[in-house]
């Protein structure tokens, strides 16, 4: 079968720690330099390429000449902030050899988290693309906390990859590809050539974060390629020890393990409910609302639900979650926390009787619902 990387125009690539470090000791600026150089060869080939790159913080620590990563959140921020100068400088420097020009964008997941934010977020790097212009991509370390990171750049790469709609998300890593099994356990582990992206069974392939540096496991590569597939995006995991490895890929060339989207593209609205990754709260569903949802095409009602966890405001996203509490769609929700648990096991004609008015008929509508 053909790879669906030799005719993808759109590409989302991310470099994990372990390729743009010295071993967590600042940036290695050869290995920036050699991705600079494939992806201008990607230019060439008519690929439009937006770079997610770790090594801020490892930037960051090596020019504060701390030896260990701190845990202390100011700190991180500290570092960051710091390492940003050094790895936008690094990348203007090695595209600017190409004649490519290099743009950074720092997000946070309340920036594509806010539907205004988002799109004013993908229209930017719309432009960018348009404009040859090559964006370099991180999470906003230096002002992110808890409540607003997206965690790694495993993770932020499927957002954006979902954001731009891309066609191809590549993750660069020190391993190979997925094995069916620990190669650091199994000298005999299978690389996994092809899979479907959503097959459960690759979770439990995944192990959990092999650097000391970055904090992107197998696993969180896994569930970053679930999330692209979601938008139609294939993902590519391969080593980027290998040589030439991004050119050799858009000629088509087997490397690593591709997990095919076999799904239907979601439309962009429910991409982006999808891929919130922070709720504000959870509804409980009934077996027959569930069904509703899941077979029906159905909007939730007040009356399908049976509890309310969390505080929530009207407009905000909300998970629903089957009666073993496991969350199978999401959605913007018509009521308050407070408000549902006012109207629960209440038949819509009854809601302006428990409130004393009533805003809409449905607790979520089906158009503003997307299923998981």
């Amino acid at each position: 079968m053909t790879s669906p990387l030799k005719t993808a125009r759109r590409w989302v690539i991310k470099v994990g720690s372990s390729l743009v470090t010295n071993k967590g000791q600042g940036l290695d600026h050869q290995a920036l330099a050699r991705w600079a150089a494939q992806i201008a060869q990607l230019r060439t080939l008519n690929r439009e390429v937006v770079l997610v790159s770790s090594g801020a913080i490892a930037e960051g620590m090596q020019r504060l000449n701390w030896k260990k990563r701190p845990r202390a959140v100011n700190e991180l921020q500290a570092a960051a902030a710091v390492g940003q100068m050094g790895l936008a400088q690094a990348y203007e420097s090695c595209f600017r050899q190409h004649g490519l020009l290099t743009s950074q964008i720092l997000l946070t997941h309340d920036d594509l988290a806010d539907r205004k934010r988002y799109l004013n977020a993908r229209s930017a790097l719309r432009t960018l693309m348009a404009l040859g212009v090559i964006p370099v991509i991180n999470e906003n370390d230096s002002v992110a906390t808890d409540e607003i990171r997206v965690g790694d750049n495993d993770t932020l790469g499927s957002l954006v990859t979902n954001l731009v709609e891309a066609d191809v998300m590549v993750i660069l890593t020190d391993q190979p590809g997925l094995f069916e099994t620990d190669p650091r356990k199994n000298a005999e582990a299978k690389l996994v050539a092809e899979a479907d992206a959503m097959d459960p069974a690759l979770e439990k392939m995944a192990g959990g974060a092999g650097s000391a540096i970055g904090l992107g496991g197998m696993a969180t590569k896994i569930t970053a390629a679930q999330r692209a597939a979601r938008g139609g995006a294939h993902t590519l995991i391969a080593s980027g020890q290998e040589p030439d490895v991004l050119v050799r890929l858009a000629k088509g060339e087997a490397i690593g393990t591709l997990l095919r989207a076999q799904s239907a593209t979601l439309a962009a609205r429910k991409q982006w409910l999808a891929d919130h990754l922070q709720v504000r709260g959870r509804v409980m569903l009934d077996a027959g609302a569930v069904k509703a949802l899941k077979t029906g095409g159905k909007s939730l009602l007040p009356i399908g639900v049976y509890n309310v966890a969390g505080e929530f405001e009207r407009g905000e996203v909300v998970a629903c979650c089957d009666e073993a509490n496991r969350e199978i769609a999401r959605g913007l929700t018509n009521y308050s926390a407070s408000e549902t648990r006012r109207i629960l096991r209440t038949p819509s004609n009854d809601i302006e009787a428990k409130l004393g008015y009533v805003g809409e008929a449905e607790l979520i509508h089906r158009d503003d619902l997307v299923l998981l």
